[in-house]
């Protein structure tokens, strides 16, 4: 049983026995290389958020329409340990799915996915990975240490195996990381081309789905830790989600790397309140039919 936050994500507002999709911040950002700053993103998220709209005229659903959304607020998190960070991310989530509830993560860093993905890996064995992402995360180690947010991604395929991780929008990297991906994962480099064909070889599985906001193209989202340029529109990147959402069995999913002090004007922080507010609605899908 989990405790409503006192400011919630807008919209996040029923009770958790009733609650079918919980939302929960990992303020975490111990092992960021870069600039530092994602330990604050949740919180600038849930207060940016009353900033906009519980409709979506994209999707022409309104938050308020579905009252199953709940906000469980930040886990407390020791920024002196990463271990003891990670586990108790898996505690939450653990918590979650077996409630049979949908866990949305907001980061912090991208190692907070590790955490969370363990606990779904034990829930469904034969889950894949959807990975949105500039960078590709693969590095065994970085400067000597295993988990950081530049190996997240290999520590994941250590739990699920060859050809189960499929990565969009990659354009950074160490030459070994891309050999690695190209050997055991599915790469798809630069953009979301041959996302609908990754897609319908997907449907009847289990999904776990990470996006990395650094996706982005810095020009639409600099509020971010470790920019790269060349990437995707902030139209292409929402499609993309609603592409996977919509066609696929997510069981958990994870938004992270915003940085909201990095970008003064917070319009980062703004663009990440509308994806969470779509991620919300597309999860809500077959649901109607349930009220």
């Amino acid at each position: 049983m989990l405790n409503k936050n006192v400011v919630t994500f807008i919209g996040c507002d029923c009770e958790y026995e009733d609650a079918r999709i919980v939302l929960f911040g990992a303020p975490f950002d111990s092992t960021t290389s870069y600039r530092p700053g994602t330990r604050f993103a949740s919180n600038a998220i849930r207060n940016e958020s009353y900033g906009i709209e519980t409709y979506s005229p994209y999707l022409d659903k309104d938050l308020e329409d579905y009252h199953y959304y709940f906000d469980s607020g930040d886990i407390e998190l020791p920024m002196g340990s990463n271990e003891m960070a990670l586990q108790s991310i898996y505690e939450r989530t653990k918590t979650i799915i077996q409630d049979g509830k949908l866990p949305l993560m907001i980061g912090g860093e991208h190692l907070v996915t590790l955490g969370a993905f363990k606990a779904i890996f034990e829930q469904y064995p034969d889950v894949e990975i959807i990975h949105f992402d500039a960078h590709t995360d693969l590095r065994d180690d970085y400067l000597g240490v295993k988990l950081s947010h530049a190996c997240v991604i290999r520590r994941c395929y250590e739990l699920v195996g060859d050809h189960k991780i499929h990565q969009f929008g990659i354009r950074s990297g160490m030459r070994e990381e891309f050999l690695f991906a190209k050997e055991y994962c599915d790469l798809h480099k630069f953009s979301f081309d041959g996302l609908e064909e990754v897609v319908e070889s997907l449907k009847g599985k289990k999904i776990y789905f990470t996006i990395d906001l650094d996706v982005l193209d810095p020009s639409y989202f600099p509020g971010t830790g470790t920019p790269e340029y060349g990437g995707v529109t902030f139209k292409e990147l929402q499609q993309a989600i609603h592409t996977v959402i919509s066609q696929l069995d997510i069981v958990g999913m994870d938004m992270n790397e915003l940085s909201p002090m990095l970008d003064a004007s917070g319009a980062s922080t703004a663009l990440v309140c509308k994806l969470v507010r779509e991620s919300l609605l597309e999860l809500s899908k077959g649901e109607e039919e349930n009220e």
